[in-house]
């Protein structure tokens, strides 16, 4: 199949064995996705970025491609992965529809997890061939994003024609396509933040209390009690929940509360919304007896309005793609 003939021919049998791939956006995923597609065969021919830190991803994961305008990305290449921030997303594809600068049948894949392919919606309309491939990983802008690849879960979304592509992309890249609906993508992106994104600031929190109470190696202390709390969660759910809040210990979660207020008190908001959180999975999954949930529900009622509207830091995460 010609990768510039028009695209009401979509069956992936038809598509070229190799492709020609550029990357417009050099963040932290798209040089490694664009790396861990060289490794399959295809051949990264351009890819696009601002900041230093781009250029220099770029250098380090994508030697030798030539870095060029987003325009020219997309004329030079077959696939193209639009790796940008989730808000910049919409600009970005209207701006690139508008110019010109899409190609019949090219294929164009974003990796927002937010979007599903509505907001390729005017590359569609300029031929292309529109693909949602969302890895479910963190990245680092490194080399060891390209390993991390093998086995990661891929959020796909496509037109019904390009499944098969889809798929077969995320399986060459190392991954495992999970089919995401177009209108489940949000609910999708919010719950992998809510595991991912503030797992990281759970960590940095409790590696900054155990500094303050002379831990010399907070990251090893943390390490094997995380890793077994997370692969116990992993496999049991709600049945992994330990500690004061899920035994109902009112009095050990009273002194915790006060020695946050004392050392850390921007952590004490965030510390009554888990533990009425796990206080409520607690008591739902029956392990938490309902005597013991009224006084750790005070204590943890006295703590919100102690702390009297006392404001942490807060702020609004975004992908740096």
């Amino acid at each position: 199949m010609n990768v510039n003939a028009p695209h009401e021919s979509l069956d992936a049998r038809d598509r070229p064995a190799r492709l020609a791939v550029g990357v417009v956006g050099a963040g932290r995923v798209g040089p490694a996705l664009a790396a861990a597609l060289r490794l399959a065969g295809h051949r990264p021919v351009a890819v696009s970025g601002v900041s230093d830190a781009s250029v220099r991803r770029a250098a380090t994961l994508l030697p030798d491609v030539p870095l060029v305008p987003p325009a020219e990305v997309l004329a030079r290449a077959d696939l193209v992965l639009l790796t940008v921030p989730d808000d910049a997303l919409p600009g970005l594809v209207e701006g690139l529809a508008e110019t010109g600068a899409i190609r019949p049948g090219q294929l164009l894949v974003h990796t927002s997890g937010r979007y599903g392919t509505g907001v390729l919606g005017p590359a569609l309309r300029a031929g292309a061939l529109p693909l949602a491939l969302h890895p479910a990983m963190t990245f680092t802008g490194t080399s060891v994003d390209v390993q991390r690849l093998a086995g990661c879960s891929f959020g796909v979304t496509a037109p019904e024609q390009l499944r098969l592509a889809a798929e077969a992309l995320v399986i060459e890249m190392g991954g495992e396509p999970e089919w995401i609906a177009e209108e489940a993508r949000p609910l999708y992106h919010a719950a992998l933040a809510l595991g991912a994104n503030h797992l990281v600031t759970l960590v940095a929190q409790s590696m900054e209390l155990l500094r303050t109470a002379g831990v010399e190696a907070p990251a090893r202390m943390l390490g094997p009690l995380l890793g077994a709390a997370l692969d116990n969660a992993l496999r049991s759910g709600d049945g992994a929940l330990t500690g004061p809040v899920a035994r109902g210990d009112a009095g050990t979660v009273a002194v915790h509360i006060s020695e946050l207020r004392k050392h850390a008190p921007q952590t004490v908001a965030g510390y009554l919304a888990m533990a009425r959180t796990t206080a409520d999975r607690a008591l739902a999954y029956g392990m938490l007896k309902p005597e013991l949930a009224e006084d750790l529900l005070d204590v943890l009622s006295d703590g919100a309005n102690t702390a009297g509207g006392a404001k942490g830091a807060s702020g609004a995460e975004g992908d740096d793609r």
